[in-house]
């Protein structure tokens, strides 16, 4: 979403602290990594507790190969790339990933490397001058989906059964009716998920009533369903996660209000056919990313407010940073990852 670009220059860092969680539970702890960078940093993706990429402004993608002990820097070197932000990366593995930059026409566009980051190529360019993608998730090392603004009254869902080397436009006849100036947040590259062999979820917003849109064919054919939380211009959902097949997360709220106070979660046990409201977000304004970690019911979600953790699917919060964060990713209960503006990369145990 454009708004996304004016946020990225008026967000700054906040003061840093830690909240206990009550009860017998023991706190997260929080260890801040050098990532070697002094820019916004805006998405991550955790292949696994060793391997974690990401990305964010002036071309920037960073990774690690040893848990975060030490970061190397891999820009995008496609032409032009230095200019972008790169507000979504998607890794299989150490050596393979995509990374999507985000803008009006050309500006987006997906860039892949299968060499670890020492060379990239530009795979998609948008061609429509209107066009605006938010956000890409990978089922597999060939099939992916795209997702951006709607365009003429229409959803912009593209899918990729050759490892992102072609991407092919979703009909409007296979996809709901688009709301006015429907859309997504550009946040934080969490705007869609993906699980098993063909299960999808995207989160919309600037429209009402904010979405998530759900497909069970590979993206072949999607459904909508509407969600509890604040909508409108500048609201909605920015981020969509699940822990299995049916028990989902949708957070997101007032964008463009840092201190609103707002239903900005929403909670699903059957696969995102109908949401109910969750619990409410531990800081003000809204949440730009959301991550459950793997093998539990906790959740995970960033935004310029801070950092809120669940233990219970969404139902409940506690606030456990205070600085600003962009994205968030996770691999396991001792390796969970948050990034922000300058170059701020932390890494949460539960």
């Amino acid at each position: 979403m454009r708004l996304l670009l004016a946020l990225a220059v008026v967000l700054l860092s906040g003061c840093g602290g830690i909240a206990g969680l009550s009860g017998s539970v023991l706190p997260p702890r929080l260890s801040d990594q050098d990532s070697g960078v002094d820019v916004l940093l805006i998405a991550a993706h955790a292949v696994d507790e060793g391997v974690v990429w990401a990305s964010g402004a002036g071309g920037t993608v960073v990774k690690t190969i040893d848990g975060g002990a030490t970061w190397q820097a891999v820009p995008v070197t496609t032409p032009g790339a230095d200019t972008l932000q790169f507000r979504d990366v998607v890794a299989l593995d150490s050596e393979t990933a995509w990374a999507l930059a985000i803008g009006p026409g050309a500006s987006s566009q997906i860039a892949k490397t299968t060499d670890g980051g020492a060379s990239w190529r530009t795979v998609f360019v948008n061609d429509e001058p209107d066009g605006f993608y938010d956000c890409l998730s990978f089922w597999d090392a060939e099939r992916g989906v795209l997702y951006g603004d709607s365009v003429d009254g229409e959803l912009r869902v593209r899918t990729t059964a050759d490892g992102g080397e072609t991407w092919a436009l979703v009909p409007a006849s296979a996809l709901p009716a688009a709301g006015e100036g429907e859309g997504g947040f550009a946040a934080s590259g969490t705007c869609v998920a993906t699980r098993g062999d063909g299960l999808a979820w995207i989160a919309t917003g600037n429209a009402d009533p904010a979405r998530v849109l759900r497909t069970t064919d590979g993206g072949t054919t999607w459904a909508a369903s509407d969600l509890p939380i604040v909508a409108g211009e500048a609201a909605g959902a920015a981020s969509v996660a699940f822990r299995d097949d049916r028990h989902g997360v949708a957070v997101g709220g007032d964008i463009g209000d840092a201190d609103a106070v707002a239903e900005a979660v929403a909670l699903t046990a059957d696969g995102g056919v109908t949401w109910t409201a969750g619990g409410r977000l531990p800081f003000a304004g809204a949440a730009y990313g959301a991550a459950y970690v793997p093998g539990t019911d906790a959740v995970l979600a960033v935004g310029p407010g801070g950092v809120g953790l669940s233990r219970d699917d969404g139902r409940s919060w506690t606030l456990v940073d205070e600085r600003t964060f962009w994205g968030v990713a996770a691999a396991s209960a001792e390796a969970a990852w948050l990034v922000g503006p300058e170059g701020r990369i932390v890494r949460v145990r539960l």
